[in-house]
Protein backbone atom coordinates (compact mmCIF):
# COMPACT_ATOMS: atom_id res chain seq x y z
CA UNK A 1 0.00 0.00 0.00
CA UNK A 2 1.11 3.61 -0.57
CA UNK A 3 2.56 5.52 2.39
CA UNK A 4 0.02 7.89 3.93
CA UNK A 5 -2.89 6.59 1.83
CA UNK A 6 -5.81 4.73 3.43
CA UNK A 7 -9.01 3.29 1.97
CA UNK A 8 -11.92 3.39 4.41
CA UNK A 9 -14.40 1.14 2.65
CA UNK A 10 -15.02 -2.54 2.12
CA UNK A 11 -17.46 -1.85 -0.72
CA UNK A 12 -16.75 -3.00 -4.29
CA UNK A 13 -13.52 -4.70 -3.32
CA UNK A 14 -13.08 -6.54 -6.63
CA UNK A 15 -13.43 -3.28 -8.52
CA UNK A 16 -11.13 -1.53 -6.03
CA UNK A 17 -8.40 -4.04 -6.77
CA UNK A 18 -8.61 -3.17 -10.47
CA UNK A 19 -8.89 0.61 -10.13
CA UNK A 20 -7.21 1.58 -6.85
CA UNK A 21 -3.86 0.16 -7.90
CA UNK A 22 -0.67 1.14 -6.17
CA UNK A 23 0.39 3.39 -9.05
CA UNK A 24 -3.03 5.05 -9.25
CA UNK A 25 -2.99 5.73 -5.50
CA UNK A 26 0.49 7.23 -5.81
CA UNK A 27 -0.90 9.59 -8.45
CA UNK A 28 -3.85 10.55 -6.23
CA UNK A 29 -1.46 11.18 -3.34
CA UNK A 30 0.77 13.35 -5.53
CA UNK A 31 -2.21 15.44 -6.66
CA UNK A 32 -3.49 15.78 -3.09
CA UNK A 33 -0.14 16.85 -1.66
CA UNK A 34 0.42 19.33 -4.48
CA UNK A 35 -3.00 20.98 -4.73
CA UNK A 36 -5.06 20.40 -1.56
CA UNK A 37 -3.94 23.57 0.23
CA UNK A 38 -4.89 25.65 -2.81
CA UNK A 39 -8.31 23.98 -2.97
CA UNK A 40 -8.96 24.72 0.68
CA UNK A 41 -7.90 28.36 0.27
CA UNK A 42 -10.28 28.74 -2.67
CA UNK A 43 -13.17 27.30 -0.64
CA UNK A 44 -12.42 29.80 2.15
CA UNK A 45 -12.43 32.54 -0.50
CA UNK A 46 -15.95 31.45 -1.50
CA UNK A 47 -17.13 31.94 2.07
CA UNK A 48 -15.55 35.40 2.22
CA UNK A 49 -17.17 36.36 -1.08
CA UNK A 50 -20.57 35.29 0.25
CA UNK A 51 -20.15 37.45 3.33
CA UNK A 52 -19.45 40.45 1.11
CA UNK A 53 -22.63 39.74 -0.86
CA UNK A 54 -24.60 39.40 2.39
CA UNK A 55 -23.27 42.81 3.42
CA UNK A 56 -24.67 44.38 0.25
CA UNK A 57 -21.68 44.46 -2.10
CA UNK A 58 -23.12 43.83 -5.56
CA UNK A 59 -21.65 41.36 -8.01
CA UNK A 60 -19.83 42.92 -10.94
CA UNK A 61 -17.26 42.09 -13.58
CA UNK A 62 -13.81 42.06 -11.87
CA UNK A 63 -11.86 45.27 -12.30
CA UNK A 64 -8.49 43.53 -11.96
CA UNK A 65 -9.09 41.46 -15.11
CA UNK A 66 -10.55 44.15 -17.37
CA UNK A 67 -7.45 43.89 -19.57
CA UNK A 68 -8.17 40.23 -20.27
CA UNK A 69 -11.72 40.98 -21.35
CA UNK A 70 -10.56 43.91 -23.48
CA UNK A 71 -7.78 42.03 -25.29
CA UNK A 72 -9.17 40.65 -28.58
CA UNK A 73 -5.96 38.79 -29.51
CA UNK A 74 -6.14 35.66 -27.36
CA UNK A 75 -8.17 32.61 -28.35
CA UNK A 76 -8.51 29.14 -26.89
CA UNK A 77 -7.15 25.85 -28.19
CA UNK A 78 -8.72 24.44 -31.36
CA UNK A 79 -11.26 21.64 -30.96
CA UNK A 80 -9.67 18.34 -29.99
CA UNK A 81 -10.37 15.19 -32.04
CA UNK A 82 -14.03 14.22 -31.69
CA UNK A 83 -15.08 17.59 -30.25
CA UNK A 84 -15.44 19.58 -33.47
CA UNK A 85 -19.18 18.78 -33.64
CA UNK A 86 -21.06 18.49 -30.33
CA UNK A 87 -24.56 19.32 -31.52
CA UNK A 88 -26.24 16.83 -29.18
CA UNK A 89 -24.70 15.60 -25.94
CA UNK A 90 -26.42 12.98 -23.80
CA UNK A 91 -25.75 12.92 -20.06
CA UNK A 92 -26.24 10.39 -17.31
CA UNK A 93 -24.64 8.35 -14.54
CA UNK A 94 -21.96 5.71 -15.06
CA UNK A 95 -23.80 2.43 -14.42
CA UNK A 96 -22.98 -0.19 -17.04
CA UNK A 97 -26.33 -0.24 -18.84
CA UNK A 98 -26.52 3.56 -18.98
CA UNK A 99 -23.00 3.85 -20.35
CA UNK A 100 -23.77 1.47 -23.23
CA UNK A 101 -27.16 2.99 -24.03
CA UNK A 102 -25.78 6.54 -23.95
CA UNK A 103 -22.78 5.70 -26.12
CA UNK A 104 -25.17 3.99 -28.55
CA UNK A 105 -27.80 6.77 -28.48
CA UNK A 106 -26.74 8.52 -31.68
CA UNK A 107 -25.70 11.64 -29.76
CA UNK A 108 -22.34 13.13 -30.68
CA UNK A 109 -20.93 12.88 -27.15
CA UNK A 110 -21.81 11.29 -23.81
CA UNK A 111 -21.11 13.14 -20.58
CA UNK A 112 -20.55 10.36 -18.06
CA UNK A 113 -21.50 11.93 -14.77
CA UNK A 114 -19.83 11.33 -11.41
CA UNK A 115 -21.51 14.48 -10.11
CA UNK A 116 -25.14 15.67 -10.06
CA UNK A 117 -26.71 12.64 -11.78
CA UNK A 118 -24.83 10.25 -9.51
CA UNK A 119 -25.14 9.16 -5.89
CA UNK A 120 -21.51 8.91 -4.71
CA UNK A 121 -21.62 5.57 -2.92
CA UNK A 122 -18.17 4.05 -3.11
CA UNK A 123 -19.53 1.19 -5.21
CA UNK A 124 -20.98 3.71 -7.70
CA UNK A 125 -17.73 5.65 -7.91
CA UNK A 126 -15.45 2.65 -8.35
CA UNK A 127 -17.73 0.58 -10.58
CA UNK A 128 -18.31 3.67 -12.70
CA UNK A 129 -14.58 3.91 -13.32
CA UNK A 130 -14.54 0.21 -14.30
CA UNK A 131 -17.40 0.79 -16.74
CA UNK A 132 -15.70 3.73 -18.43
CA UNK A 133 -12.40 1.88 -18.65
CA UNK A 134 -14.15 -1.07 -20.27
CA UNK A 135 -16.14 1.14 -22.65
CA UNK A 136 -12.98 2.84 -23.92
CA UNK A 137 -11.43 -0.56 -24.63
CA UNK A 138 -14.68 -1.94 -26.17
CA UNK A 139 -14.92 -4.54 -23.39
CA UNK A 140 -18.20 -3.44 -21.84
CA UNK A 141 -20.66 -5.85 -23.49
CA UNK A 142 -22.89 -7.82 -21.11
CA UNK A 143 -26.24 -9.61 -20.87
CA UNK A 144 -29.12 -8.93 -18.49
CA UNK A 145 -32.46 -10.76 -18.36
CA UNK A 146 -31.71 -12.37 -21.70
CA UNK A 147 -30.95 -9.06 -23.42
CA UNK A 148 -27.51 -8.35 -24.85
CA UNK A 149 -25.92 -4.93 -24.43
CA UNK A 150 -23.01 -4.12 -26.73
CA UNK A 151 -21.41 -1.04 -28.23
CA UNK A 152 -22.12 0.11 -31.76
CA UNK A 153 -19.29 0.58 -34.25
CA UNK A 154 -19.06 4.37 -33.74
CA UNK A 155 -20.21 5.29 -30.24
CA UNK A 156 -20.49 8.81 -28.89
CA UNK A 157 -17.31 10.56 -27.78
CA UNK A 158 -16.81 10.24 -24.03
CA UNK A 159 -16.58 13.27 -21.71
CA UNK A 160 -16.37 12.78 -17.93
CA UNK A 161 -17.71 15.10 -15.22
CA UNK A 162 -15.90 14.75 -11.88
CA UNK A 163 -17.36 16.15 -8.68
CA UNK A 164 -17.01 19.85 -7.82
CA UNK A 165 -14.19 21.40 -5.81
CA UNK A 166 -16.36 21.60 -2.67
CA UNK A 167 -16.84 17.84 -2.30
CA UNK A 168 -14.53 15.51 -0.38
CA UNK A 169 -13.97 11.81 -1.03
CA UNK A 170 -14.02 10.56 2.60
CA UNK A 171 -13.43 6.89 1.72
CA UNK A 172 -9.84 7.70 0.66
CA UNK A 173 -7.50 9.73 2.85
CA UNK A 174 -3.98 10.97 2.27
CA UNK A 175 -2.00 11.92 5.37
CA UNK A 176 -5.23 11.53 7.40
CA UNK A 177 -7.18 14.05 5.31
CA UNK A 178 -9.93 13.16 2.82
CA UNK A 179 -8.94 13.71 -0.78
CA UNK A 180 -10.84 16.04 -3.09
CA UNK A 181 -13.75 14.38 -4.87
CA UNK A 182 -12.75 16.33 -7.98
CA UNK A 183 -9.19 15.05 -7.95
CA UNK A 184 -10.21 11.49 -7.06
CA UNK A 185 -12.63 11.21 -9.99
CA UNK A 186 -10.31 12.99 -12.41
CA UNK A 187 -7.21 11.08 -11.32
CA UNK A 188 -8.60 7.57 -11.70
CA UNK A 189 -10.12 8.26 -15.11
CA UNK A 190 -7.07 10.11 -16.41
CA UNK A 191 -4.46 7.72 -15.03
CA UNK A 192 -6.10 4.57 -16.36
CA UNK A 193 -7.38 5.88 -19.70
CA UNK A 194 -5.58 8.96 -21.03
CA UNK A 195 -2.92 7.11 -23.06
CA UNK A 196 -5.46 4.58 -24.33
CA UNK A 197 -7.80 7.35 -25.49
CA UNK A 198 -5.03 9.06 -27.44
CA UNK A 199 -4.09 5.73 -29.07
CA UNK A 200 -7.67 5.50 -30.27
CA UNK A 201 -7.58 8.97 -31.82
CA UNK A 202 -9.37 10.89 -29.06
CA UNK A 203 -8.24 12.23 -25.70
CA UNK A 204 -9.12 12.69 -22.04
CA UNK A 205 -12.04 15.15 -22.04
CA UNK A 206 -13.79 16.60 -18.99
CA UNK A 207 -16.72 18.73 -17.89
CA UNK A 208 -15.73 20.94 -14.94
CA UNK A 209 -18.60 21.84 -12.56
CA UNK A 210 -19.57 24.36 -9.89
CA UNK A 211 -16.70 26.84 -10.20
CA UNK A 212 -17.22 30.33 -8.76
CA UNK A 213 -13.96 32.13 -9.59
CA UNK A 214 -11.34 32.19 -12.32
CA UNK A 215 -8.73 31.09 -9.78
CA UNK A 216 -10.65 27.83 -9.47
CA UNK A 217 -10.21 27.41 -13.23
CA UNK A 218 -6.51 28.16 -12.81
CA UNK A 219 -6.33 25.32 -10.30
CA UNK A 220 -7.82 22.91 -12.85
CA UNK A 221 -5.33 24.11 -15.46
CA UNK A 222 -2.46 23.52 -13.02
CA UNK A 223 -3.83 20.03 -12.31
CA UNK A 224 -3.99 19.33 -16.05
CA UNK A 225 -0.38 20.43 -16.60
CA UNK A 226 0.88 18.45 -13.60
CA UNK A 227 -1.01 15.33 -14.68
CA UNK A 228 0.13 15.44 -18.30
CA UNK A 229 3.72 15.79 -17.14
CA UNK A 230 3.27 12.98 -14.61
CA UNK A 231 2.41 10.41 -17.31
CA UNK A 232 4.56 11.92 -20.06
CA UNK A 233 1.74 13.30 -22.18
CA UNK A 234 2.05 16.53 -24.21
CA UNK A 235 0.48 19.56 -22.54
CA UNK A 236 -2.76 20.58 -24.23
CA UNK A 237 -3.96 16.99 -24.77
CA UNK A 238 -6.64 17.32 -22.09
CA UNK A 239 -9.76 19.35 -22.84
CA UNK A 240 -12.13 20.80 -20.27
CA UNK A 241 -15.57 22.34 -20.82
CA UNK A 242 -16.62 24.52 -17.90
CA UNK A 243 -20.21 24.55 -16.72
CA UNK A 244 -21.24 28.12 -15.98
CA UNK A 245 -23.70 27.15 -13.29
CA UNK A 246 -22.97 29.63 -10.51
CA UNK A 247 -23.90 33.29 -10.44
CA UNK A 248 -20.36 34.54 -9.66
CA UNK A 249 -18.92 32.58 -12.59
CA UNK A 250 -21.24 34.38 -15.02
CA UNK A 251 -19.27 37.55 -14.29
CA UNK A 252 -15.95 35.81 -15.02
CA UNK A 253 -16.56 33.76 -18.16
CA UNK A 254 -13.75 35.30 -20.18
CA UNK A 255 -11.33 34.96 -17.28
CA UNK A 256 -12.25 31.29 -16.85
CA UNK A 257 -11.62 30.66 -20.54
CA UNK A 258 -8.34 32.58 -20.34
CA UNK A 259 -7.06 30.47 -17.44
CA UNK A 260 -7.88 27.23 -19.29
CA UNK A 261 -7.20 28.49 -22.81
CA UNK A 262 -4.63 25.81 -23.76
CA UNK A 263 -7.04 23.11 -22.50
CA UNK A 264 -10.43 24.71 -23.05
CA UNK A 265 -13.22 23.24 -25.13
CA UNK A 266 -15.81 25.86 -24.18
CA UNK A 267 -18.52 26.71 -21.70
CA UNK A 268 -21.92 25.20 -20.96
CA UNK A 269 -25.13 26.74 -19.62
CA UNK A 270 -25.74 24.67 -16.50
CA UNK A 271 -29.18 26.17 -16.17
CA UNK A 272 -30.61 24.35 -13.15
CA UNK A 273 -27.59 24.82 -10.91
CA UNK A 274 -27.47 28.42 -12.11
CA UNK A 275 -30.97 29.06 -10.73
CA UNK A 276 -29.94 27.36 -7.48
CA UNK A 277 -26.85 29.57 -7.25
CA UNK A 278 -28.86 32.71 -8.10
CA UNK A 279 -31.03 32.11 -5.03
CA UNK A 280 -28.22 30.94 -2.75
CA UNK A 281 -25.73 33.69 -3.51
CA UNK A 282 -28.44 36.36 -3.16
CA UNK A 283 -29.81 34.83 0.01
CA UNK A 284 -29.70 38.13 1.91
CA UNK A 285 -31.54 40.02 -0.84
CA UNK A 286 -35.30 39.92 -0.42
CA UNK A 287 -35.75 41.32 -3.93
CA UNK A 288 -34.21 38.16 -5.36
CA UNK A 289 -37.13 35.93 -4.33
CA UNK A 290 -38.29 33.78 -7.26
CA UNK A 291 -41.74 32.32 -8.00
CA UNK A 292 -42.59 28.66 -8.67
CA UNK A 293 -39.77 26.70 -10.24
CA UNK A 294 -41.77 26.10 -13.44
CA UNK A 295 -41.96 29.88 -14.00
CA UNK A 296 -38.18 30.38 -13.97
CA UNK A 297 -37.68 29.60 -17.64
CA UNK A 298 -34.82 30.34 -20.02
CA UNK A 299 -36.80 33.32 -21.34
CA UNK A 300 -36.79 35.29 -18.07
CA UNK A 301 -34.44 38.26 -17.88
CA UNK A 302 -31.50 37.00 -15.85
CA UNK A 303 -31.41 33.62 -17.61
CA UNK A 304 -31.63 35.10 -21.11
CA UNK A 305 -28.85 37.59 -20.35
CA UNK A 306 -26.54 34.86 -19.08
CA UNK A 307 -27.13 32.71 -22.16
CA UNK A 308 -26.49 35.54 -24.62
CA UNK A 309 -23.31 36.57 -22.81
CA UNK A 310 -22.02 33.00 -22.75
CA UNK A 311 -22.51 32.52 -26.50
CA UNK A 312 -20.85 35.84 -27.29
CA UNK A 313 -17.92 35.06 -24.96
CA UNK A 314 -17.27 31.58 -26.31
CA UNK A 315 -17.42 32.55 -29.96
CA UNK A 316 -15.19 35.55 -29.37
CA UNK A 317 -12.57 33.07 -28.08
CA UNK A 318 -13.33 30.35 -30.68
CA UNK A 319 -14.74 27.61 -28.47
CA UNK A 320 -18.07 25.82 -28.06
CA UNK A 321 -21.03 27.51 -26.38
CA UNK A 322 -23.07 24.55 -25.19
CA UNK A 323 -26.74 24.76 -24.31
CA UNK A 324 -28.48 23.17 -21.37
CA UNK A 325 -30.77 20.37 -20.38
CA UNK A 326 -34.48 20.10 -21.04
CA UNK A 327 -35.89 18.27 -18.04
CA UNK A 328 -38.79 16.68 -19.98
CA UNK A 329 -38.64 12.95 -20.71
CA UNK A 330 -40.96 10.87 -22.93
CA UNK A 331 -44.38 10.09 -21.43
CA UNK A 332 -45.42 6.53 -22.18
CA UNK A 333 -49.03 5.52 -22.77
CA UNK A 334 -50.31 9.12 -23.05
CA UNK A 335 -49.72 10.44 -26.59
CA UNK A 336 -51.37 13.79 -25.93
CA UNK A 337 -49.32 14.54 -22.80
CA UNK A 338 -46.20 13.28 -24.52
CA UNK A 339 -46.72 15.64 -27.47
CA UNK A 340 -47.06 18.60 -25.09
CA UNK A 341 -43.82 17.61 -23.34
CA UNK A 342 -41.93 17.05 -26.60
CA UNK A 343 -43.19 20.39 -27.94
CA UNK A 344 -41.46 22.02 -24.97
CA UNK A 345 -38.27 20.17 -25.86
CA UNK A 346 -38.49 21.29 -29.50
CA UNK A 347 -39.05 24.91 -28.51
CA UNK A 348 -36.14 24.78 -26.11
CA UNK A 349 -33.73 23.30 -28.66
CA UNK A 350 -34.90 25.70 -31.39
CA UNK A 351 -34.29 28.65 -29.08
CA UNK A 352 -30.79 27.37 -28.34
CA UNK A 353 -29.68 26.78 -31.92
CA UNK A 354 -31.11 30.08 -33.19
CA UNK A 355 -29.44 31.94 -30.32
CA UNK A 356 -26.11 30.57 -31.57
CA UNK A 357 -25.38 27.59 -29.34
CA UNK A 358 -23.09 24.91 -30.76
CA UNK A 359 -24.88 22.02 -29.10
CA UNK A 360 -27.37 20.99 -26.47
CA UNK A 361 -27.94 18.43 -23.71
CA UNK A 362 -30.46 15.63 -23.49
CA UNK A 363 -31.15 13.18 -20.66
CA UNK A 364 -32.96 10.43 -22.55
CA UNK A 365 -31.97 8.55 -25.73
CA UNK A 366 -35.46 8.92 -27.24
CA UNK A 367 -35.06 12.72 -27.29
CA UNK A 368 -31.91 12.49 -29.41
CA UNK A 369 -33.89 12.46 -32.66
CA UNK A 370 -35.80 15.65 -31.76
CA UNK A 371 -32.67 17.55 -30.78
CA UNK A 372 -30.64 16.25 -33.69
CA UNK A 373 -33.28 17.17 -36.28
CA UNK A 374 -33.51 20.74 -35.01
CA UNK A 375 -29.74 21.28 -34.87
CA UNK A 376 -29.23 19.59 -38.25
CA UNK A 377 -31.78 21.93 -39.82
CA UNK A 378 -30.46 25.15 -38.29
CA UNK A 379 -26.72 24.42 -37.87
CA UNK A 380 -25.32 23.30 -41.20
CA UNK A 381 -21.64 23.22 -40.18
CA UNK A 382 -20.08 21.43 -37.20
CA UNK A 383 -20.54 24.47 -34.95
CA UNK A 384 -21.49 28.15 -34.95
CA UNK A 385 -18.26 29.80 -33.83
CA UNK A 386 -18.71 32.23 -36.72
CA UNK A 387 -21.85 33.71 -35.10
CA UNK A 388 -20.14 36.33 -32.98
CA UNK A 389 -23.26 37.93 -31.44
CA UNK A 390 -21.57 41.33 -31.41
CA UNK A 391 -25.05 42.80 -30.97
CA UNK A 392 -25.14 41.49 -27.41
CA UNK A 393 -24.63 44.02 -24.63
CA UNK A 394 -25.03 42.48 -21.18
CA UNK A 395 -24.51 44.62 -18.10
CA UNK A 396 -24.21 43.47 -14.50
CA UNK A 397 -27.78 44.61 -13.89
CA UNK A 398 -29.01 42.27 -16.63
CA UNK A 399 -27.44 39.27 -14.93
CA UNK A 400 -29.05 40.32 -11.64
CA UNK A 401 -32.50 41.13 -13.03
CA UNK A 402 -35.06 39.59 -10.67
CA UNK A 403 -38.18 40.47 -12.65
CA UNK A 404 -39.67 37.02 -13.20
CA UNK A 405 -43.34 36.70 -14.18
CA UNK A 406 -45.25 34.19 -12.12
CA UNK A 407 -46.29 33.54 -8.56
CA UNK A 408 -45.77 31.14 -5.69
CA UNK A 409 -48.62 28.66 -5.58
CA UNK A 410 -49.74 25.94 -3.18
CA UNK A 411 -48.97 23.43 -5.91
CA UNK A 412 -45.47 24.90 -6.26
CA UNK A 413 -44.81 24.58 -2.53
CA UNK A 414 -46.12 21.01 -2.43
CA UNK A 415 -44.17 20.08 -5.54
CA UNK A 416 -40.94 21.42 -4.06
CA UNK A 417 -41.46 19.43 -0.87
CA UNK A 418 -42.21 16.22 -2.78
CA UNK A 419 -39.24 16.61 -5.14
CA UNK A 420 -36.83 17.48 -2.35
CA UNK A 421 -37.88 14.46 -0.29
CA UNK A 422 -38.02 11.96 -3.15
CA UNK A 423 -34.72 12.94 -4.73
CA UNK A 424 -32.78 13.17 -1.46
CA UNK A 425 -34.10 9.78 -0.30
CA UNK A 426 -33.21 8.23 -3.67
CA UNK A 427 -29.73 9.75 -3.43
CA UNK A 428 -29.22 8.20 0.00
CA UNK A 429 -30.35 4.91 -1.54
CA UNK A 430 -27.66 5.07 -4.22
CA UNK A 431 -29.59 6.64 -7.13
CA UNK A 432 -28.65 10.17 -8.20
CA UNK A 433 -30.99 10.64 -11.17
CA UNK A 434 -34.72 9.90 -10.98
CA UNK A 435 -37.82 10.57 -13.11
CA UNK A 436 -40.55 12.46 -11.24
CA UNK A 437 -43.76 13.61 -12.91
CA UNK A 438 -42.14 13.08 -16.33
CA UNK A 439 -39.19 15.31 -15.48
CA UNK A 440 -35.65 14.03 -14.98
CA UNK A 441 -34.53 15.28 -11.58
CA UNK A 442 -30.93 15.38 -10.40
CA UNK A 443 -29.10 17.10 -7.55
CA UNK A 444 -29.37 20.50 -9.22
CA UNK A 445 -33.15 20.48 -9.50
CA UNK A 446 -33.47 19.10 -5.97
CA UNK A 447 -31.28 21.98 -4.75
CA UNK A 448 -33.63 24.51 -6.34
CA UNK A 449 -36.57 23.03 -4.45
CA UNK A 450 -34.66 23.11 -1.15
CA UNK A 451 -33.46 26.70 -1.35
CA UNK A 452 -36.76 27.97 -2.71
CA UNK A 453 -38.57 26.55 0.31
CA UNK A 454 -35.96 28.14 2.57
CA UNK A 455 -36.28 31.48 0.75
CA UNK A 456 -40.06 31.54 0.90
CA UNK A 457 -40.05 30.74 4.63
CA UNK A 458 -37.20 33.17 5.37
CA UNK A 459 -39.06 36.12 3.88
CA UNK A 460 -42.54 35.11 4.99
CA UNK A 461 -43.96 34.93 1.47
CA UNK A 462 -47.60 34.16 0.72
CA UNK A 463 -48.94 31.91 -1.98
CA UNK A 464 -50.56 33.89 -4.75
CA UNK A 465 -53.50 31.55 -5.17
CA UNK A 466 -54.49 30.92 -1.54
CA UNK A 467 -52.85 33.79 0.33
CA UNK A 468 -51.38 31.39 2.88
CA UNK A 469 -48.15 32.47 4.58
CA UNK A 470 -45.36 29.97 3.94
CA UNK A 471 -44.06 29.06 7.40
CA UNK A 472 -41.73 26.37 8.70
CA UNK A 473 -44.72 24.82 10.45
CA UNK A 474 -46.63 24.53 7.17
CA UNK A 475 -43.62 22.89 5.56
CA UNK A 476 -43.52 20.46 8.51
CA UNK A 477 -47.13 19.48 7.89
CA UNK A 478 -46.52 18.99 4.17
CA UNK A 479 -43.43 16.89 4.87
CA UNK A 480 -45.37 14.70 7.30
CA UNK A 481 -48.20 14.33 4.79
CA UNK A 482 -46.11 13.68 1.67
CA UNK A 483 -43.19 11.58 2.95
CA UNK A 484 -45.25 8.43 3.74
CA UNK A 485 -46.78 8.48 0.25
CA UNK A 486 -43.33 8.24 -1.34
CA UNK A 487 -42.27 5.05 0.43
CA UNK A 488 -41.29 2.28 -2.00
CA UNK A 489 -38.70 -0.42 -2.52
CA UNK A 490 -36.20 2.25 -3.57
CA UNK A 491 -37.33 5.07 -1.25
CA UNK A 492 -37.04 3.40 2.14
CA UNK A 493 -38.62 4.54 5.37
CA UNK A 494 -35.17 5.04 6.92
CA UNK A 495 -33.96 7.34 4.14
CA UNK A 496 -37.25 9.24 3.96
CA UNK A 497 -37.07 9.82 7.71
CA UNK A 498 -33.54 11.23 7.39
CA UNK A 499 -34.43 13.61 4.58
CA UNK A 500 -37.73 14.66 6.20
CA UNK A 501 -35.83 15.78 9.30
CA UNK A 502 -33.20 17.40 7.10
CA UNK A 503 -35.71 19.47 5.11
CA UNK A 504 -37.52 20.60 8.25
CA UNK A 505 -34.20 21.76 9.68
CA UNK A 506 -33.14 23.48 6.46
CA UNK A 507 -36.16 25.81 6.25
CA UNK A 508 -35.40 26.99 9.81
CA UNK A 509 -31.74 27.88 9.23
CA UNK A 510 -30.56 31.49 9.07
CA UNK A 511 -28.88 30.62 5.75
CA UNK A 512 -29.33 27.49 3.66
CA UNK A 513 -26.53 24.93 3.54
CA UNK A 514 -24.21 25.25 0.58
CA UNK A 515 -24.99 21.78 -0.83
CA UNK A 516 -27.30 18.98 0.25
CA UNK A 517 -24.78 16.51 -1.20
CA UNK A 518 -22.14 17.77 1.25
CA UNK A 519 -24.63 17.55 4.11
CA UNK A 520 -25.77 14.01 3.38
CA UNK A 521 -22.41 12.58 2.28
CA UNK A 522 -21.65 11.43 5.83
CA UNK A 523 -24.52 8.95 5.71
CA UNK A 524 -23.11 7.33 2.58
CA UNK A 525 -19.58 7.32 4.01
CA UNK A 526 -20.59 5.57 7.23
CA UNK A 527 -22.63 3.00 5.32
CA UNK A 528 -19.58 2.37 3.15
CA UNK A 529 -17.43 1.63 6.20
CA UNK A 530 -16.08 4.99 7.36
CA UNK A 531 -16.00 5.71 11.12
CA UNK A 532 -19.35 6.84 12.57
CA UNK A 533 -17.67 10.08 13.68
CA UNK A 534 -17.53 11.13 10.01
CA UNK A 535 -21.31 11.54 9.88
CA UNK A 536 -21.72 15.15 10.91
CA UNK A 537 -25.07 16.26 12.21
CA UNK A 538 -27.06 18.33 9.73
CA UNK A 539 -30.44 18.03 11.44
Amino acid sequence: MVDGVKIHSSQAQDAQAQILTEDALKFIAALHRTFESTRQNLLVAREAAQLRLDAGQPLDFPAETAHIRADPSWICAPPAPGLEDRRVEITGPTDRKMVINALNSGAKTFMADFEDANSPTFANMINGQINLRDAIRRQIDFESNGKAYKLVEKPAVLIVRPRGWHLDEPRVTVDNAPVSGSLFDFALYFFHNAQELVKRGLGPYFYLPKMEHYLEARLWNDVFNFSQSYIGMPHGTIRGTVLIETLPAAFQMEEILFELRTHSSGLNCGRWDYIFSFIKRRRADRSAVLPDRKDVTMEVGFMDAYVRLLIQTCHKRRVAAMGGMSAQIPIKNDPKANEVAMAKVRADKLREVTNGHDGTWIAHPLINQIAMEIFNKHMVGPNQYHIRREDVKVAAADLLNTKVPGQITVEGVRGNVATSLAYSAAWLGGNGCIPLNWLMEDAATAEITRVQLWQWVKYGLRTGDSGEVITAEWIDRLVDEIAPTLKSATLTEENLDIVAKYLKAQVRKEWPSEFLTSDLMGYLAVRDGCPASWQRSVL
